[in-house]
C-alpha cells in the first residue's frame, strides 16, 4: 500500500478492509485542460458562494489548502488536513456505501481523484474531485460540522442495506460512469437510466442504509444552513456545482425545515433537486442523526433487527444482552411472541466480545454456520445470564453435569456441558456442550454427531448491526467493482488542444515566456473553433498585459462561438465578468 499512497498517524488507523478502495492520484494524469475545468469552476464559484455559502466554506478553502488555480495534490492536502484532525485518499468513482461511511468514521475523506470533462463543466452525476475537494473537504473545517460528519459515518456504516440496495448502487455506478465517459452512446445512457429508475420504483420496504443515505443527501451533499427565507449552502454538492448553486437559491427550490421526515424523502442523482431542506445550524443536524439512529436496530435489536439482517443476505451482527457478538450471514429466526427465540447462521460465523474475536471461536470453529437459542429458561426467574455461580450450581449448570434445558418459547438444549465462558462482569456468555441435541417442537435444530455445540447465552437481542463484530474474523479483501472509471485513448486533436491549454498555462504561471498568445489564438480558431474555455484564459492575460488588439479578436472569437453554440452562452459571459470585475477592482 505504501506505493498508493503517503500515509500519516490518522491513515495508519484504517483497517484493512477500508485500504483496499484506495487508489493512487497520480497527478501526473490531470491535463492542462482538467487542470482549466478545476480553476474556471473555483473561481466561479468563489465569486459566487462568496455571498450565499456558510461563511464556514471561505475560510475553510484557506485552511484545508485547496488552491483555486490548481487541483489539490492529496499528498499536500493531507500535510494541511491533519491539522484539523483529518485526511484524504483517491477513490475510483462511487464507493460501497458502507465503507463510504466507514471512512468518514475515522476522519478520512473519500476523494473521486477523476475530473468531470469540460463538456459536463456546470455537473456531473459522477463524484469527481471538485466536488470532492472542492465541496467537502472545506466546510470539515468547522469543528461541529466535521464531528457531524464522523459521527454520521459511525452511525452509518452500521447500518442494514437490503439485498437490492447493492444491486441499485452497481447500477448508480455505472450510470455516473457511463454519463461522464466520452463517447458514450446515448442508447446506452438510456439503457442505464431506465434500469436505475426501475430499481429505485421497485426496492420495497426501505432498508436502513436507504433512508440515511437520504439524510446523508439532504445535509452533507444538498444541505442548506440558516432561516427559510435566508438559506446558505453548506452541501458538498451544491458548492461543486456551478450550476446548481445558483439554481438552488431560487424561488424555484422548494425550502424545507430539516428534520426527520427527510429520511423518508428519495432523490434521484441524475436531476436538479425540486426541494431542499435547511438546517438552523450544524448542530441540529447531530439531534436529527440521534434521533434516526434511535430507530435503527443497532440500537433497537429484538426481532425486527434479526430480520433486517436476514433481508439483507449480507455479513451482519447481533449482540446479545451479555454482550456476546455473533457475526455471520443470517439466514433464519424463529419467533415466539414476537421476539426471537432462536437464531441461526449459514457459512462461516464468528464469536466476538466488545469487537474482539473470542479465542477458539472464530471462522474455522464455526465454519458451517451457528445457531443459539434467545431467552430464559422456562420456569425459572432469573435468566442464565444472571445466575451466580451458587444459582448455576443450582440449576446443574456446571460443567459434567448433563441437563435439558427448555427454554421459553419452547427451544429445548439437552447434552452434557464441557465448559463455560464469562465476560468481564463475571456473568456467563457461552455454554459448551457434547452429545447435545437441540430441538424446537419436531424441528431438529442440532444433533450429537455434528460435534461440540457452543450455546451463545443471552436473554435478548440487543443490537444488530451491517458488518462483523471484529474485521479480523473474516477476509473482506474481496471489492472488486463491476465497472471501471473510463478512460478512452485521446485522439490526435485532443493532444493537440491540450498541448495549447498547456502553453498558456505555463505563460500564466511564468515557465515559458516565449508563447505568442496571438499564435494559440489562431491554432484555435483553426483547429478547435468551439472550445470556449482556452479563449477565455487568454482573454485574461491580454487583459493583464494590456493587449487590446489581441483582447478584441478574442471576444469577436467568442460571440462567433456564442451564436453557434448558444449553451455555452452564459459559461462564457460568466467567465469574462469575473475576469472584467478582477481587472476593474
Amino acid at each position: 500500500m505504501s506505493e498508493i499512497f503517503e500515509s500519516n498517524e490518522i491513515l495508519q488507523k484504517l483497517p484493512e478492509h477500508l485500504k483496499q478502495f484506495i487508489k493512487p492520484q497520480n497527478y501526473e494524469d490531470y491535463s492542462a485542460i482538467d487542470q482549466a475545468v478545476w480553476r474556471y469552476v473555483m473561481r466561479k464559484n468563489v465569486n459566487f458562494l462568496s455571498t450565499v455559502a456558510h461563511d464556514s466554506y471561505l475560510e475553510g478553502l484557506k485552511q484545508t489548502g485547496i488552491s483555486i488555480d490548481s487541483i489539490p495534490n492529496m499528498y499536500g492536502m493531507n500535510r494541511i488536513l491533519k491539522d484539523i484532525g483529518w485526511a484524504a485518499v483517491a477513490v475510483d468513482g462511487f464507493i460501497p456505501p458502507n465503507a463510504f461511511m466507514e471512512f468518514q468514521a475515522y476522519n478520512v475523506l473519500v476523494i473521486a481523484s477523476d475530473i468531470r470533462q469540460l463538456e459536463h463543466i456546470e455537473y456531473t452525476p459522477a463524484p469527481d474531485i471538485i466536488h470532492e475537494g472542492a465541496g467537502h473537504a472545506p466546510i470539515i473545517a468547522n469543528p461541529e460540522y466535521a464531528e457531524y460528519l464522523r459521527r454520521f459515518g459511525e452511525i452509518g456504516c452500521k447500518a442494514i442495506s437490503s439485498a437490492k440496495d447493492y444491486e441499485l448502487y452497481e447500477a448508480v455506478r455505472h450510470l455516473s460512469i457511463i454519463k461522464e465517459a466520452p463517447n458514450s452512446k446515448k442508447e446506452d445512457i438510456i439503457s442505464a437510466e431506465k434500469k436505475v429508475e426501475s430499481l429505485q420504483e421497485n426496492m420495497g420496504e426501505p432498508s436502513e442504509m436507504a433512508l440515511i443515505r437520504n439524510l446523508h443527501w439532504w445535509t452533507v451533499e444538498y444541505g442548506l444552513i440558516g432561516s427559510i427565507d435566508n438559506p446558505k449552502i453548506y452541501g458538498a454538492g451544491l458548492l461543486s456545482s456551478i450550476g446548481e448553486s445558483a439554481w438552488c437559491m431560487t424561488d424555484e427550490v422548494e425550502k424545507l425545515p430539516y428534520n426527520i421526515n427527510a429520511t423518508f424523502k428519495n432523490f434521484d442523482i441524475t436531476k436538479p433537486q425540486p426541494q431542499l431542506f435547511v438546517t438552523p445550524d450544524f448542530a441540529h443536524l447531530s439531534l436529527i442523526l440521534e434521533e434516526f439512529a434511535n430507530t435503527m436496530a443497532l440500537r433497537r435489536g429484538g426481532l425486527s433487527g434479526v430480520n433486517k439482517l436476514i433481508d439483507s443476505k449480507a455479513l451482519g451482527s447481533v449482540e446479545l444482552s451479555t454482550g456476546l457478538q455473533i457475526s455471520g450471514v443470517f439466514n433464519n429466526v424463529i419467533a415466539h411472541e414476537g421476539k426471537p427465540i432462536y437464531i441461526q447462521t449459514t457459512g462461516k460465523t464468528a464469536l466476538a466480545y466488545r469487537e474482539k474475536e473470542l479465542v477458539g471461536h472464530g471462522t474455522d470453529t464455526h465454519r458451517d454456520g451457528f445457531g443459539a437459542p434467545i431467552g430464559k429458561l422456562r420456569g425459572i426467574n432469573i435468566s442464565i445470564e444472571d445466575m451466580s455461580p451458587r444459582d448455576l450450581a443450582a440449576y446443574d449448570i456446571y460443567e459434567g453435569q448433563t441437563v435439558n434445558l427448555e427454554f421459553e418459547g419452547g427451544i429445548k438444549v439437552s447434552g452434557e456441558i464441557i465448559t463455560g465462558k464469562r465476560n468481564l462482569k463475571g456473568k456467563i456468555i457461552l455454554i459448551s456442550f457434547k452429545n447435545c441435541s437441540v430441538r424446537y417442537k419436531e424441528s431438529v435444530l442440532f444433533q450429537p454427531e455434528w460435534g461440540i455445540y457452543d450455546m451463545a447465552v443471552g436473554k435478548e437481542v440487543v443490537s444488530a448491526f451491517s458488518g462483523p463484530a471484529d474485521f479480523s474474523s473474516f477476509d473482506l479483501i474481496t471489492h472488486v467493482p463491476s465497472t471501471q472509471t473510463i478512460h478512452i485513448k485521446k485522439s490526435k486533436e485532443r493532444i493537440a488542444l491540450e498541448a495549447l491549454y498547456q502553453q498558456v498555462r505555463d505563460y500564466r504561471e511564468g515557465s515559458n515566456n516565449t508563447t505568442s498568445r496571438t499564435k494559440v489564438l489562431e491554432a484555435l480558431i483553426e483547429n478547435h473553433p468551439n472550445d470556449w474555455l482556452l479563449p477565455i484564459e487568454l482573454y485574461e492575460l491580454s487583459q493583464l498585459d494590456n493587449e487590446t488588439e489581441l483582447a478584441k479578436k478574442i471576444v469577436s472569437h467568442l460571440e462567433n462561438i456564442k451564436q453557434n453554440n448558444p449553451e455555452f452562452g452564459h459559461l462564457i459571459d460568466d467567465g469574462l465578468e469575473i475576469i472584467n470585475s478582477k481587472i476593474s477592482a
